[in-house]
């Protein structure tokens, strides 16, 4: 059986209630760079080499797709993030060991979003 030839992950999409105030989070808190809105409900950004695609449901969209995922975004240092957001959204656990990869550790921490979605700063550490 043959597979489609996925090269990278091109977007994200993540549902939010409040389409400002999902944007000023995530350009203002996170300082992601803010590419343009679509009116009414699309707001798009770019993570690294992702995009990041915000959106207002849409009335009639189907249940299964009205979940969102956790963003995991890579940082230098877990601490420093921490840091830098800390008085400006919930920090639902500090930075913490998740497992040592051998020649690095994960570290991870989650923080909430202006939705109440789960994001995550992760940093592989060299051992």
């Amino acid at each position: 059986m043959s597979q489609p030839d996925i090269q990278n992950l091109g977007q994200i999409s993540v549902g939010v209630q409040d389409l400002n105030r999902a944007t000023a989070f995530y350009r203002d808190v996170l300082g992601l760079d803010h590419l343009f809105t679509v009116p009414p409900g699309l707001s798009f950004f770019m993570a690294g080499d992702v995009r990041l695609m915000l959106s207002l449901p849409e009335p009639s969209a189907d249940p299964a797709f009205l979940g969102t995922s956790t963003l995991y975004f890579k940082v230098p240092s877990i601490e420093a993030a921490v840091s830098a957001i800390r008085t400006k959204t919930e920090v639902l656990d500090e930075p913490h060991l998740i497992a040592n990869m051998g020649d690095h550790e994960l570290w991870m921490a989650f923080i909430k979003d202006s939705e109440g979605n789960a994001l995550a700063f992760m940093e592989e550490r060299p051992v």
